[in-house]
């Protein structure tokens, strides 16, 4: 303590000494100690309340240095980031575009998937690729495909979303990967594509055997052979690409009677002209059955008959337009009610005579049963559907139907798209850009 108190004394002499050249005396030597104690004291006593801060040793800033990045992204990275994914689907888009300058068929499509599987190991942004391959595939015409399917299915990386555990399960394991396996399963349902095995067992190998992806390839298995047969009047899937072939398929499926004749009244043909121009000759076919003979051979030669149309037929993708030959209904007194043989058909009667009791708050003002049309006796397609091209059609109706030649022929045609048309998807896409423009504008 001695040795301290020395210490002190001969700092406060050292520091008093240029001051003063003149020797200190002992009271003052003892007054500048015992202020110094005090001072000493009061500046523990601030140190001790203060809490204890922290020094950083640093270097002189450089002229080139930049600050470090945070580990919170801030909002313009955020919007960036947004940008960034959609920048990646307009590429992948592009990249199918550049693709498909030659041309669009299933080789080009399979030699964009097997470019991107091989571009990297690790397949980085294979879920965008693949909806951007889902969007282009009606251009391609591989919609239908079971083995482009599956070969988009192969993008994925294997084993790598395949749940370890139960939780994992539990809690819907890599979610994003997992809803965009289910939409390509859901766009083969829409096509009507069935999976096969091999579907399945990529399924596996990509999601493993409790994914939700393996639950959608299980129902559709479930109600795909169940639904496959149920129409009884299936529509090919590869429809005919002659026109005729075309409307003779589409007249048949119109007139439901096995016993209707198809009637080419006109094939097409090119011929040459005498300035030597190519002319095409349109084609008329018809179909007509033995009851709509019988209907128009009583029908009254004073009343006209009428040529009406084009009216659509959608066959998948194609939409062709035809024509009818139909009169007025009847007047009532004109009606003749013939008698029904009850032998003609033994399981189901055609005529049925109940007394049934009516109560008081029936309507016989009016039934749905009873609203009659007037009888079609035959329908057409025509390459062309104006009247020369359809006059053409009732001259040949004649042959077989004499009693056209003193009926009064009316032709009520509407304006309108009268040849074999072709749905697409980009044509679909223009329209609906086309409309939002008009609201926006709106």
């Amino acid at each position: 303590m001695n040795c301290t108190r020395s210490l002190l004394l001969a700092r406060v002499l050292a520091a008093l000494a240029p001051r003063s050249p003149a020797p200190l005396s002992p009271s003052a030597l003892h007054t500048a100690s015992a202020g110094l104690f005090r001072s000493k004291h009061a500046s523990l006593g601030q140190r001790a309340t203060r809490l204890p801060s922290r020094c950083f040793h640093s270097s002189a800033r450089r002229p080139d240095a930049k600050p470090a990045p945070s580990s919170e992204p801030s909002d313009q990275e955020g919007e960036s980031s947004h940008t960034g994914a959609g920048k990646t689907l307009v590429t992948y888009e592009d990249l199918f575009e550049r693709a498909a300058r030659d041309s669009r068929t299933k080789a080009t499509f399979t030699r964009v998937l097997e470019v991107f599987c091989k571009e990297d190991v690790r397949r980085r942004g294979h879920v965008e690729f693949i909806y951007a391959a889902l969007k282009k595939m009606p251009e391609f015409g591989v919609e239908g495909d079971l083995s482009v399917y599956n070969k988009l299915l192969d993008v994925f990386p294997k084993e790598v979303f395949v749940p370890r555990n139960y939780i994992q399960r539990m809690f819907n394991h890599y979610p994003r990967q997992q809803e965009c396996g289910v939409q390509l399963l859901e766009h083969m349902e829409n096509y009507g594509v069935m999976p096969n095995v091999e579907t399945k067992v990529l399924l596996v190998q990509i999601f493993g055997e409790k994914g939700h992806p393996m639950r959608k390839y299980q129902r559709l298995m479930y109600w795909f052979p169940r639904f496959k047969h149920v129409n009884p009047y299936p529509v090919p899937r590869e429809l005919p690409r002659d026109p005729v072939d075309l409307a003779r398929l589409s007249l048949q499926r119109i007139a439901g009677d096995l016993d209707a004749r198809v009637t080419v009244y006109e094939m097409p043909s090119t011929d040459l002209t005498e300035c030597g121009e190519d002319s095409s000759q349109l084609y008329v076919v018809g179909i007509q059955s033995p009851d709509q003979q019988t209907l128009l051979s009583k029908h009254n030669p004073e009343r006209p008959v009428f040529v009406e149309g084009p009216f659509p037929l959608w066959l998948r993708k194609t939409c062709v337009y035809y024509y009818t030959l139909r009169a007025d209904p009847l007047p009532p007194e004109e009606k003749v009610e013939e008698p029904v043989d009850p032998e003609r058909s033994f399981f189901y009667p055609l005529e049925l005579d109940l007394d049934l009791d009516r109560d008081l708050g029936d309507d016989d003002d009016f039934d749905v049963d009873e609203v009659e049309e007037g009888p079609v006796f035959a329908l057409c397609m025509a390459s062309s559907g104006d009247q020369t091209t359809l006059s053409k059609w009732i001259s040949g109706l004649q042959e077989t139907n004499p009693i056209l030649g003193r009926t009064p022929t009316v032709f009520r045609l509407n304006s309108g798209p009268r040849e074999i048309q072709t749905s697409s998807e980009p044509e679909r896409k223009e329209d609906q850009d086309l409309l939002q423009s008009r609201k926006m504008t709106q």
